[in-house]
Protein backbone atom coordinates (compact mmCIF):
# COMPACT_ATOMS: atom_id res chain seq x y z
CA UNK A 1 0.00 0.00 0.00
CA UNK A 2 1.70 3.43 -0.62
CA UNK A 3 1.57 6.59 1.14
CA UNK A 4 -1.03 9.18 0.61
CA UNK A 5 -1.87 12.82 1.53
CA UNK A 6 -3.93 15.78 0.32
CA UNK A 7 -1.80 18.57 0.23
CA UNK A 8 -5.17 21.16 0.06
CA UNK A 9 -8.37 20.79 0.92
CA UNK A 10 -10.74 18.67 -1.66
CA UNK A 11 -7.03 18.05 -4.01
CA UNK A 12 -5.90 14.62 -3.97
CA UNK A 13 -2.68 13.13 -4.27
CA UNK A 14 -1.92 9.43 -4.28
CA UNK A 15 1.42 7.47 -5.17
CA UNK A 16 2.82 3.80 -5.44
CA UNK A 17 5.68 2.07 -7.06
CA UNK A 18 5.27 0.86 -10.73
CA UNK A 19 7.70 -0.49 -12.82
CA UNK A 20 10.99 0.69 -11.60
CA UNK A 21 9.77 3.52 -10.61
CA UNK A 22 6.28 5.81 -9.30
CA UNK A 23 2.74 6.08 -10.35
CA UNK A 24 0.91 8.88 -9.22
CA UNK A 25 -2.72 10.32 -9.10
CA UNK A 26 -3.81 14.33 -8.61
CA UNK A 27 -7.26 14.74 -8.34
CA UNK A 28 -10.25 17.12 -6.91
CA UNK A 29 -13.26 15.46 -5.40
CA UNK A 30 -14.78 15.46 -1.86
CA UNK A 31 -12.84 15.66 1.25
CA UNK A 32 -14.17 11.85 2.09
CA UNK A 33 -13.26 10.10 -0.78
CA UNK A 34 -11.77 7.41 -0.25
CA UNK A 35 -8.66 7.34 -0.56
CA UNK A 36 -7.22 3.67 0.74
CA UNK A 37 -9.68 2.12 -1.56
CA UNK A 38 -8.98 3.75 -4.99
CA UNK A 39 -5.06 3.56 -4.53
CA UNK A 40 -5.26 -0.37 -4.08
CA UNK A 41 -7.40 -0.12 -7.23
CA UNK A 42 -5.09 1.60 -9.20
CA UNK A 43 -1.83 -0.17 -7.58
CA UNK A 44 -3.77 -2.90 -9.05
CA UNK A 45 -3.77 -1.59 -12.32
CA UNK A 46 -0.04 -1.14 -12.63
CA UNK A 47 0.66 -4.88 -11.01
CA UNK A 48 -1.68 -6.12 -14.56
CA UNK A 49 0.35 -3.87 -16.83
CA UNK A 50 3.31 -5.26 -15.33
CA UNK A 51 2.32 -9.25 -14.97
CA UNK A 52 1.52 -8.87 -18.70
CA UNK A 53 4.38 -6.47 -20.11
CA UNK A 54 7.37 -6.46 -17.84
CA UNK A 55 10.76 -7.82 -19.22
CA UNK A 56 11.82 -8.02 -15.36
CA UNK A 57 9.47 -10.89 -14.67
CA UNK A 58 10.38 -14.60 -15.88
CA UNK A 59 6.22 -15.06 -15.67
CA UNK A 60 5.22 -12.21 -17.49
CA UNK A 61 3.19 -12.81 -20.08
CA UNK A 62 5.62 -11.20 -22.10
CA UNK A 63 8.62 -13.14 -20.96
CA UNK A 64 6.02 -15.88 -22.01
CA UNK A 65 6.28 -14.89 -26.20
CA UNK A 66 10.21 -14.88 -25.24
CA UNK A 67 10.52 -18.16 -24.12
CA UNK A 68 8.69 -20.06 -26.47
CA UNK A 69 10.40 -21.75 -29.75
CA UNK A 70 10.22 -18.91 -32.56
CA UNK A 71 7.07 -20.19 -34.85
CA UNK A 72 5.19 -21.41 -31.88
CA UNK A 73 2.01 -19.92 -30.56
CA UNK A 74 1.67 -18.56 -27.04
CA UNK A 75 -1.87 -17.57 -25.40
CA UNK A 76 -1.97 -14.07 -24.78
CA UNK A 77 -4.68 -11.49 -22.66
CA UNK A 78 -6.20 -9.45 -24.62
CA UNK A 79 -4.37 -5.92 -23.37
CA UNK A 80 -1.10 -7.26 -24.45
CA UNK A 81 -2.26 -8.35 -27.28
CA UNK A 82 -3.53 -4.64 -28.37
CA UNK A 83 -0.25 -2.80 -27.12
CA UNK A 84 1.49 -5.53 -29.44
CA UNK A 85 -0.69 -4.52 -32.32
CA UNK A 86 -0.03 -0.67 -31.59
CA UNK A 87 4.29 -1.30 -31.31
CA UNK A 88 3.82 -3.25 -34.30
CA UNK A 89 1.50 -0.38 -36.31
CA UNK A 90 4.04 2.35 -34.86
CA UNK A 91 6.95 0.18 -35.53
CA UNK A 92 5.93 0.42 -39.67
CA UNK A 93 4.91 4.00 -39.25
CA UNK A 94 8.32 4.99 -38.41
CA UNK A 95 10.37 2.91 -40.81
CA UNK A 96 11.70 0.36 -38.29
CA UNK A 97 12.60 3.55 -35.62
CA UNK A 98 10.44 1.89 -32.97
CA UNK A 99 11.66 -1.78 -32.76
CA UNK A 100 10.64 -3.92 -30.04
CA UNK A 101 12.53 -6.72 -30.53
CA UNK A 102 15.47 -5.24 -29.54
CA UNK A 103 15.39 -6.90 -25.44
CA UNK A 104 18.69 -9.11 -26.57
CA UNK A 105 20.50 -5.53 -27.26
CA UNK A 106 19.45 -3.96 -24.15
CA UNK A 107 20.41 -7.31 -22.05
CA UNK A 108 23.69 -7.13 -24.11
CA UNK A 109 24.60 -3.51 -23.18
CA UNK A 110 23.53 -4.21 -19.32
CA UNK A 111 20.72 -2.06 -19.15
CA UNK A 112 18.10 -4.77 -19.30
CA UNK A 113 17.55 -7.75 -16.45
CA UNK A 114 20.30 -9.43 -15.08
CA UNK A 115 23.79 -8.21 -15.37
CA UNK A 116 24.45 -4.28 -15.50
CA UNK A 117 27.90 -4.44 -17.56
CA UNK A 118 28.03 -4.41 -21.16
CA UNK A 119 28.58 -8.33 -22.08
CA UNK A 120 31.35 -7.93 -25.32
CA UNK A 121 30.67 -11.34 -26.30
CA UNK A 122 26.78 -11.37 -26.57
CA UNK A 123 27.29 -8.00 -28.07
CA UNK A 124 29.45 -8.86 -30.65
CA UNK A 125 27.57 -12.02 -31.59
CA UNK A 126 24.53 -9.78 -31.95
CA UNK A 127 26.47 -7.34 -34.51
CA UNK A 128 26.54 -10.11 -37.50
CA UNK A 129 22.50 -10.72 -36.77
CA UNK A 130 20.87 -10.23 -39.53
CA UNK A 131 18.23 -7.02 -39.18
CA UNK A 132 14.36 -7.62 -39.12
CA UNK A 133 11.74 -5.07 -40.20
CA UNK A 134 9.23 -4.90 -37.49
CA UNK A 135 6.47 -6.65 -39.62
CA UNK A 136 8.58 -9.37 -39.35
CA UNK A 137 9.30 -9.89 -35.68
CA UNK A 138 5.46 -10.84 -34.43
CA UNK A 139 2.34 -12.35 -35.73
CA UNK A 140 -0.90 -11.77 -34.24
CA UNK A 141 -3.71 -13.83 -34.04
CA UNK A 142 -6.59 -11.53 -32.55
CA UNK A 143 -9.52 -13.90 -32.59
CA UNK A 144 -7.27 -16.88 -30.83
CA UNK A 145 -5.81 -14.50 -28.63
CA UNK A 146 -2.18 -15.60 -29.30
CA UNK A 147 0.92 -14.59 -30.80
CA UNK A 148 4.40 -15.74 -31.83
CA UNK A 149 7.57 -14.74 -32.69
CA UNK A 150 8.79 -15.10 -36.57
CA UNK A 151 12.59 -14.39 -35.84
CA UNK A 152 14.87 -15.28 -32.81
CA UNK A 153 14.22 -11.59 -31.01
CA UNK A 154 13.38 -11.18 -27.32
CA UNK A 155 11.00 -8.55 -27.86
CA UNK A 156 11.08 -5.73 -25.27
CA UNK A 157 8.04 -3.35 -24.72
CA UNK A 158 9.62 -0.80 -22.63
CA UNK A 159 9.04 2.18 -25.32
CA UNK A 160 5.44 1.42 -24.76
CA UNK A 161 4.33 -0.35 -22.04
CA UNK A 162 4.82 2.39 -19.93
CA UNK A 163 2.22 4.65 -21.63
CA UNK A 164 -0.18 2.00 -21.93
CA UNK A 165 0.14 1.94 -17.95
CA UNK A 166 -0.53 5.58 -17.40
CA UNK A 167 -3.88 5.09 -19.73
CA UNK A 168 -5.03 2.17 -17.66
CA UNK A 169 -4.43 4.39 -14.49
CA UNK A 170 -6.47 7.09 -16.44
CA UNK A 171 -9.31 4.55 -17.38
CA UNK A 172 -9.47 3.53 -13.81
CA UNK A 173 -9.67 7.23 -12.42
CA UNK A 174 -12.76 7.66 -14.68
CA UNK A 175 -14.34 4.34 -13.71
CA UNK A 176 -14.14 5.56 -10.74
CA UNK A 177 -16.95 8.32 -11.07
CA UNK A 178 -13.75 11.29 -11.03
CA UNK A 179 -14.49 13.42 -14.08
CA UNK A 180 -10.80 15.83 -13.59
CA UNK A 181 -7.28 14.13 -12.94
CA UNK A 182 -3.84 13.96 -13.63
CA UNK A 183 -1.75 10.41 -13.86
CA UNK A 184 1.47 9.84 -14.44
CA UNK A 185 3.97 7.25 -14.60
CA UNK A 186 7.83 8.90 -13.64
CA UNK A 187 7.55 11.17 -16.65
CA UNK A 188 4.86 9.49 -18.50
CA UNK A 189 1.63 11.70 -18.13
CA UNK A 190 -2.27 11.85 -19.04
CA UNK A 191 -4.80 14.17 -18.08
CA UNK A 192 -8.34 14.53 -18.01
CA UNK A 193 -11.08 17.58 -17.48
CA UNK A 194 -9.60 20.85 -15.79
CA UNK A 195 -8.82 22.12 -12.33
CA UNK A 196 -11.25 23.79 -10.14
CA UNK A 197 -10.36 27.45 -11.45
CA UNK A 198 -11.06 25.92 -15.14
CA UNK A 199 -7.35 26.07 -16.26
CA UNK A 200 -6.05 22.89 -18.01
CA UNK A 201 -3.36 20.83 -15.79
CA UNK A 202 0.40 21.78 -16.02
CA UNK A 203 3.27 19.41 -16.30
CA UNK A 204 6.78 20.63 -16.61
CA UNK A 205 9.09 20.38 -19.34
CA UNK A 206 12.23 19.37 -18.63
CA UNK A 207 15.73 20.49 -19.47
CA UNK A 208 17.70 17.51 -21.02
CA UNK A 209 20.16 18.20 -18.06
CA UNK A 210 22.39 14.88 -17.10
CA UNK A 211 22.25 15.36 -13.19
CA UNK A 212 20.08 17.69 -12.77
CA UNK A 213 15.70 19.02 -12.80
CA UNK A 214 15.80 21.89 -14.47
CA UNK A 215 12.27 22.93 -16.19
CA UNK A 216 12.50 24.19 -20.40
CA UNK A 217 8.49 25.21 -20.06
CA UNK A 218 5.02 24.08 -19.01
CA UNK A 219 2.64 22.38 -20.86
CA UNK A 220 -1.08 22.66 -20.27
CA UNK A 221 -3.07 19.42 -20.69
CA UNK A 222 -6.87 18.33 -20.83
CA UNK A 223 -7.84 15.23 -22.42
CA UNK A 224 -4.83 14.38 -23.23
CA UNK A 225 -1.38 12.72 -22.64
CA UNK A 226 2.64 13.29 -22.84
CA UNK A 227 5.72 11.37 -23.05
CA UNK A 228 9.54 12.02 -23.49
CA UNK A 229 12.35 9.94 -24.68
CA UNK A 230 15.85 11.16 -23.81
CA UNK A 231 19.39 10.49 -23.44
CA UNK A 232 20.36 12.43 -20.36
CA UNK A 233 18.76 10.07 -18.04
CA UNK A 234 19.39 6.27 -17.32
CA UNK A 235 22.67 6.87 -18.64
CA UNK A 236 26.24 4.33 -18.14
CA UNK A 237 29.72 4.90 -18.52
CA UNK A 238 31.65 2.34 -20.51
CA UNK A 239 35.11 3.23 -21.13
CA UNK A 240 34.80 7.06 -20.68
CA UNK A 241 31.54 6.94 -23.02
CA UNK A 242 27.82 7.77 -21.71
CA UNK A 243 25.91 5.27 -23.10
CA UNK A 244 21.81 5.76 -23.18
CA UNK A 245 19.73 3.53 -22.60
CA UNK A 246 17.87 3.68 -25.50
CA UNK A 247 18.45 1.01 -28.56
CA UNK A 248 19.25 2.24 -32.05
CA UNK A 249 17.71 -0.74 -34.06
CA UNK A 250 19.54 0.42 -37.25
CA UNK A 251 22.94 0.15 -35.94
CA UNK A 252 22.55 -2.63 -32.73
CA UNK A 253 23.99 -0.38 -30.38
CA UNK A 254 22.91 2.33 -27.72
CA UNK A 255 21.14 5.26 -29.63
CA UNK A 256 24.09 8.32 -30.43
CA UNK A 257 22.60 11.53 -32.44
CA UNK A 258 22.36 14.79 -31.69
CA UNK A 259 19.28 15.09 -30.03
CA UNK A 260 19.07 14.59 -26.03
CA UNK A 261 15.19 14.58 -25.56
CA UNK A 262 11.73 14.47 -27.70
CA UNK A 263 8.34 14.91 -25.55
CA UNK A 264 5.34 13.89 -27.70
CA UNK A 265 1.96 15.11 -26.72
CA UNK A 266 -1.50 12.84 -28.29
CA UNK A 267 -4.56 11.42 -26.85
CA UNK A 268 -3.45 8.39 -25.68
CA UNK A 269 0.11 8.39 -23.43
CA UNK A 270 0.60 4.82 -25.18
CA UNK A 271 1.09 6.63 -28.26
CA UNK A 272 2.53 9.42 -26.98
CA UNK A 273 5.74 7.07 -25.16
CA UNK A 274 6.06 4.78 -28.78
CA UNK A 275 6.71 7.76 -30.97
CA UNK A 276 8.76 9.60 -28.19
CA UNK A 277 10.78 6.95 -29.10
CA UNK A 278 10.74 6.26 -32.42
CA UNK A 279 11.23 10.21 -33.63
CA UNK A 280 14.42 10.22 -30.69
CA UNK A 281 15.95 6.85 -32.78
CA UNK A 282 14.79 9.00 -35.92
CA UNK A 283 17.17 12.18 -35.05
CA UNK A 284 17.74 16.02 -35.16
CA UNK A 285 16.55 16.00 -39.01
CA UNK A 286 14.74 12.97 -39.83
CA UNK A 287 12.54 13.28 -36.56
CA UNK A 288 10.71 16.75 -37.17
CA UNK A 289 10.44 15.28 -40.93
CA UNK A 290 8.36 12.10 -39.46
CA UNK A 291 6.68 14.19 -37.07
CA UNK A 292 5.20 16.88 -39.75
CA UNK A 293 4.07 13.96 -41.85
CA UNK A 294 2.39 12.47 -39.70
CA UNK A 295 0.92 15.33 -37.84
CA UNK A 296 2.29 14.60 -34.78
CA UNK A 297 2.44 17.34 -32.44
CA UNK A 298 6.10 17.22 -30.43
CA UNK A 299 9.43 18.98 -29.20
CA UNK A 300 12.66 18.26 -30.33
CA UNK A 301 15.64 19.58 -28.25
CA UNK A 302 18.92 19.35 -29.55
CA UNK A 303 22.20 18.17 -28.09
CA UNK A 304 23.09 22.01 -28.85
CA UNK A 305 20.52 23.29 -26.79
CA UNK A 306 17.89 24.12 -29.80
CA UNK A 307 14.13 23.81 -29.39
CA UNK A 308 12.35 22.70 -32.41
CA UNK A 309 8.77 22.17 -32.20
CA UNK A 310 5.93 20.28 -34.96
CA UNK A 311 2.41 20.65 -34.15
CA UNK A 312 -0.40 19.76 -36.58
Amino acid sequence: MSKMSIEAPYRHALSGPAMGSRWSALFHAAADVDEAALTSRLQGVVERVEQQMSTWRPGSDLEQINAAPVGTWVKIPPALAHVLATALEIGRLSQGAFHMGVGDLVKAWGFGSGSRVPDAGRIAALAGRPAFEPPKTLQLDPAGGRARRLAPLRLDLSGIAKGFGVDELGREMTAAGLASWLVGIDGEMRAEGTKPDGRPWTVAHEKPTPGAREILGVLELSGAAVATSGSYRHQREVEGRMLSHTMDPFRGAPLENDLAAVTVLAETCMAADAWATALMVRGAIEGPALARRLGLAALFVRTDGEVVETWP
